[in-house]
């Protein structure tokens, strides 16, 4: 994890787990977290995939539209949909955490660096049926607002066990053989 708000949001997540696999969702309070909300969302697991249960003020300007209710698949590319889709559901299944690098461009050929941290939550005694993320620029673009982003496009991506220290690789490992973890390169 290389963004504060990421390390402030897993600490959080971590905190409110104890030794849970993952924090019930009525656990979260948004107010301790008020600093990072606009970068913030939940997820929804739905029959048809995650979609966003409420979607922060940055994040939605950043896209230029209200993405509440809207799928999580529709903020990335063609090419990263399927792999997030994929990635999303063993976050929800295995109960791990994800921190990922991603890119976005405006109409304008404008670029920037994110990452994506995604914790699983526990809703009603089911794990994955909520989850709580962050999309945070490593920079903040001097064009959110002005232009929305075109659909993000996915970097490299470490899963986090829940026990992990997520400064120490030795904590990051890929569940799947579908899935193979490449350190270095772009984030």
């Amino acid at each position: 994890m290389k963004h504060p708000f990421s390390h402030q949001l897993h600490a959080y997540w971590t905190e409110r787990r104890g030794q849970r696999p993952a924090p019930e969702r009525a656990d979260i309070d948004p107010g301790a977290i008020r600093r990072i909300l606009g970068d913030s969302f939940v997820l929804s697991r739905e029959a048809e995939g995650h979609r966003f249960r409420v979607a922060g003020t940055r994040l939605c300007a950043l896209f230029g539209r209200e993405l509440g209710g809207k799928p999580y698949s529709s903020i990335w590319d063609a090419d990263s949909a399927a792999r997030i889709c994929d990635v999303v559901a063993i976050v929800a299944d295995e109960g791990l955490g994800l921190v990922a690098g991603a890119c976005a461009k405006t109409c304008e050929d404008l670029d920037t660096s994110f990452e994506v941290l995604l914790l699983p939550l526990t809703h009603r005694g089911r794990m994955g049926a909520r989850m709580l993320g962050l999309l945070v620029p490593l920079t903040r673009p001097f064009w959110l607002g002005m232009w929305p982003a075109k659909p993000l496009r996915l970097g490299a991506i470490k899963f986090i066990a829940p026990d992990a220290d997520p400064l120490h690789a030795a904590g990051l490992r890929a569940p799947h053989r579908a899935l193979t973890v490449i350190e270095g390169g772009r984030p």
